[in-house]
């Protein structure tokens, strides 16, 4: 008997005229793990124009070079850092010795939320993946400018709900799908958020070694290994010097037990 995988419905949101202004911003195409999300929206986009534009004076501009720290883990800075160009990894340690990547984001996000919020510790690393420029914003200036702008409030504080939401989903595919699922999980995720289309095909120019994809997909080096070599060996993608190109999108998602967005 035939397995099929299973299919969720997804129907496209509405929004409503009371709706904060970062409410329908992500798009069917962003329905990663079979559920739409608003954690892959850059925080610049979930602003008005204007209420943007303001943000974006705040702070001092810095730039870094491949394998600068913008962040260090279990430092006392509560500054928030928003990304102008360039990628960034976020890693950490935790009780443990050996280093996990948690997540990577690129311009438009920020970083070091928690700690402008909570005033504890940094909980993870950041670090340049190539150059970077980014503005950082002292805590004070930004509770300041939260305070002034309601509408820059209920994005911020979304997207504080989005992540945590996010990482709660990814501790529990971890225990619910096998290694292969995973993997093609986050390809879907990785081409989605980060990839460049080149016509019917999506390039991920994320330059992540083996080990820090296992991080991501809570597996092992080896076992992503076999994964990958048999969606190369089925026609879904190619890789090589630190890239992935996804050649069929909608079999990968067949592949990782996700509905396809009808165009």
């Amino acid at each position: 008997m035939t397995v099929r995988p299973r299919v969720r419905l997804v129907h496209r949101r509405i929004r409503a005229k009371s709706a904060p202004p970062w409410a329908g911003k992500c798009s069917t195409l962003s329905m990663i793990h079979g559920s739409e999300t608003d954690e892959h929206v850059p925080f610049l986009d979930m602003l008005p124009e204007a209420v943007r534009t303001e943000f974006q004076r705040l702070g001092s501009r810095r730039c870094y070079a491949l394998g600068d720290i913008l962040i260090r883990e279990g430092d006392r800075g509560n500054d928030l850092v928003l990304l102008h160009k360039g990628l960034v990894k976020v890693t950490a340690r935790g009780d443990g010795d050996e280093e996990a990547l948690m997540d990577i984001w690129i311009a438009g996000h920020v970083v070091g939320e928690m700690a402008a919020v909570d005033d504890r510790p940094r909980s993870a690393t950041v670090t340049a993946c190539g150059d970077v420029v980014a503005t950082v914003i002292p805590q004070s200036d930004l509770q300041r400018f939260l305070a002034a702008n309601p509408e820059a409030s209920m994005a911020f504080y979304g997207l504080l709900c989005g992540r945590l939401r996010r990482a709660n989903r990814w501790r529990l595919e971890f225990r619910g799908h096998p290694v292969g699922v995973r993997v093609a999980r986050m390809l879907v995720e990785l081409a989605l958020s980060y990839g460049r289309r080149v016509e019917r095909e999506f390039l991920i120019d994320v330059n992540l070694t083996q080990a820090e994809f296992a991080a991501l997909t809570g597996s092992t080096p080896h076992t992503v290994h076999k994964a990958l070599a048999r969606l190369r060996k089925a026609g879904l993608i190619t890789t090589g010097c630190r890239r992935t190109n996804i050649r069929d999108l909608d079999r990968l998602r067949v592949a990782a037990r996700l509905s396809i967005p009808v165009s």
